[in-house]
């Protein structure tokens, strides 16, 4: 598989992955993921759940190709970091109020299986494609 194919796979199962989640929480489960702030509702629906996913796969995927294309030394390492770096900002907004322990951990788990598949998706080292005999 291409370079390209094996980052597109990465990138699908990164949007995949937090549908997953929520089809678990909010169908089967039965708990209705929402956030409240004051007088205003937020309910977390799955279109929002993979928009986000797949605006952040992109993201990452962008990065990653311009500090390759730069010449970046040690660029999947550079990106590594950087992504690890990021997916803890997200865990800030869960450890206020809002939201019940039910939506918090949905919530967490739906960010870690997005790093779980785009950071070792797109930082693998891809060996080169062999000549077909």
């Amino acid at each position: 598989m291409s370079a390209r194919g094996r980052r597109l796979t990465a990138a699908g199962l990164a949007v995949l992955a937090p549908v997953m989640v929520w089809l678990v929480a909010e169908p089967v489960l039965g708990h209705r993921l929402r956030i409240t702030d004051g007088e205003q509702t937020l309910d977390i629906g799955a279109v929002p759940v993979a928009s986000v996913a797949l605006l952040t796969s992109l993201a990452g995927w962008g990065l990653l190709a311009t500090l390759e294309r730069f010449g970046v030394r040690r660029a999947r390492a550079v990106w590594t970091g950087v992504a690890v770096a990021v997916l803890a900002v997200p865990f800030q907004p869960l450890t206020g109020a809002g939201m019940d322990a039910g939506t918090r951990g949905a919530l967490a788990l739906m960010h870690l299986a997005v790093a779980a598949a785009l950071i070792p998706g797109l930082s693998r080292r891809i060996p080169p494609d062999r000549p077909r005999p």
